[in-house]
């Protein structure tokens, strides 16, 4: 299942939509969506979309994403259940980890399979002792 994060930019939004970036340029202009620019970026033109109520309204509105809403939940958060630490924790974790690039994702998934848990937990200093 594909989730949209809370900002992307003009190409990450495209690729999970299957549209092309000047298609959701077009949408930015129209519907007035909230962005915000990008530091760095020469020009001025890299700009981050919040993907707030309104844009996924607009998007849920499309035919062609109606015909996937199996694929694509736009408006609603996974469900939890058990403990309410570990709830928190899953919900910190999830929210995290959708929030990484997918380069970013790619680079975690490597140094979890260099090194596993236990490498990981180390190098963020709170691996448990081993007697």
């Amino acid at each position: 299942m594909k989730r949209l994060r809370s900002k992307m930019t003009t190409e990450e939004l495209a690729e999970s939509l299957g549209v092309t970036k000047q298609t959701v340029n077009r949408w930015v202009r129209k519907q007035g969506w909230k962005t915000e620019g990008l530091n760095g970026v020469k020009g001025g033109r890299a700009r981050l979309i919040h993907i707030d109520a309104h844009v996924r309204e607009h998007i849920s509105r499309l035919p062609a994403i109606r015909n996937r809403q199996a694929v694509y939940q736009l408006a609603e958060t996974p469900g939890f259940y058990g403990d309410t630490n570990t709830t928190s924790l899953l919900r910190q974790v999830t929210s995290a980890l959708e929030n990484m690039t997918t380069l970013e994702q790619e680079r975690l998934a490597v140094l979890l399979a260099r090194e596993g848990i236990q490498g990981f937990l180390t190098r963020l200093g709170i691996a448990e002792e081993q007697a």
